[in-house]
């Protein structure tokens, strides 16, 4: 129990933090929001996956991807493709040229259902497919870098790339995909109504306790040897190498791991909002996915949720209150942030709050100095009584 308080929880610290983030999303935020503000709230919640995700592979591994987006829109799509099909049964869509197929694929003169959207009729391999996928091409992209020692910046920019790709790709494809649209009027799963707001409340908890898995699962892996090695790549990844282990293929196993959240992410974002399109999927989302790691600090995973959810609330508020001033507020946000506390919220935490709680623990702990005793006195008693050194003298 010890190991798994440390290990997992990481300790009385780390166990503090995670509850006061669960009071948070559990207790505080469906107390004081109404439905549709705690769904965007959910919404917020499912973009915090990519950020914990990049925790890990940036912020520890010291691989920065600057195309998640294409891993939450792996899991987003196929997970919209699931409930796509759902709502395309024959009834519903007998008005059509060809029932029984999704409207977009009617509007573009396909006449039978893909063969590549078959097995999404199936919601266990609708979930399979939310892992395995981004897995893979993560495992694929990563070991073609990796395995011939490209990194760093030149990374970035391949994932930038592949982000692109997606993009062209799901918008080209306007008969398979939807296109720019995307796929929406996404309304049940297995006849659970989605859009009801009891429906959205019970989502939201389930992103919550996912989120939590996530977080656990990292924080498992930072605690363990992987975690120091991790480190010690970033910092020195040579010395590791020479050191006898295999560094492209810690890389491409983090990488893997941050891809899955990212596309649990995704998923969960489809189910809460209720549609997926590829402008969550592009350059633009992916970068902002780095800055809710980068507000939050990428050296906490608890962090990035704050990151996740302050950034967003931000977006929101800013282009409610000012829409034609948001962008620059925004950018102002994270210049600030940026420039103040370059390790992020966390590192605010660590650098001001912990010491400064510290040092009042100190304080209360301290007991009290006491003054010290009086020496005692050498003046002769007040009544007048005799020395007794004196009247034990012999009389002459």
């Amino acid at each position: 129990m010890t190991a798994i308080y440390k290990n997992v929880f990481g300790g009385k610290q780390g166990m503090i933090g995670l509850l006061i983030l669960a009071a948070l999303i559990f207790i505080v935020l469906p107390g004081l929001l109404d439905a549709f503000r705690l769904n965007l709230v959910g919404k917020y919640l499912s973009y915090a996956f990519v950020a914990v995700g990049l925790v890990l592979c940036w912020g520890y591994g010291g691989i920065l991807s600057l195309g998640q987006g294409v891993f939450f829109g792996i899991g987003g799509y196929a997970m919209a493709m699931f409930l796509k099909l759902e709502a395309s049964d024959p009834i519903t869509t007998k008005i059509q040229s060809t029932p029984g197929i999704p409207d977009f694929m009617d509007w573009n003169q396909i006449t039978a259902l893909p063969l590549m959207w078959e097995p999404f009729k199936s919601f266990s391999f609708t979930l399979f497919a939310i892992i395995a996928v981004p897995t893979l091409l993560a495992f694929i992209l990563s070991t073609a870098m990796f395995k011939r020692r490209v990194g760093d910046v030149y990374f970035a920019i391949v994932t930038q790339a592949v982000a692109l790709i997606a993009t062209v790709l799901i918008i080209g494809q306007q008969g398979y995909t939807g296109g720019v649209n995307g796929m929406t009027d996404l309304k049940t799963l297995h006849g659970w109504d989605i859009r009801e707001d009891s429906s959205r409340l019970i989502l939201y908890y389930i992103c919550g306790v996912l989120l939590f898995g996530c977080i656990l699962f990292g924080q498992f892996l930072l605690k363990s040897k992987l975690g120091k090695l991790l480190i010690a790549m970033r910092d020195k990844e040579d010395r590791v190498r020479f050191s006898g282990y295999d560094v492209a293929s810690f890389k491409v196993f983090v990488f893997c791991v941050a891809a899955i959240f990212s596309s649990i992410g995704g998923a969960m974002f489809t189910l809460q909002v209720g549609f997926m399109s590829p402008s969550l999927v592009g350059i633009i989302p992916s970068i902002e996915m780095v800055i809710f790691a980068a507000v939050g600090g990428r050296m906490s995973l608890i962090g990035a949720v704050y990151g996740s959810l302050l950034v967003n609330y931000g977006k929101s508020v800013f282009s409610e209150t000012f829409p034609e001033l948001w962008l620059y507020l925004m950018g102002g946000l994270f210049i600030a942030v940026v420039m103040a506390f370059p390790n992020g919220l966390a590192g605010l935490w660590e650098s001001h709050v912990q010491p400064w709680l510290a040092k009042r623990k100190a304080k209360k702990e301290t007991p009290p100095i006491s003054a010290p005793p009086a020496p005692p006195s050498s003046t002769p008693p007040s009544d007048g009584g005799s020395d007794p050194a004196l009247s034990a003298q012999p009389a002459n």
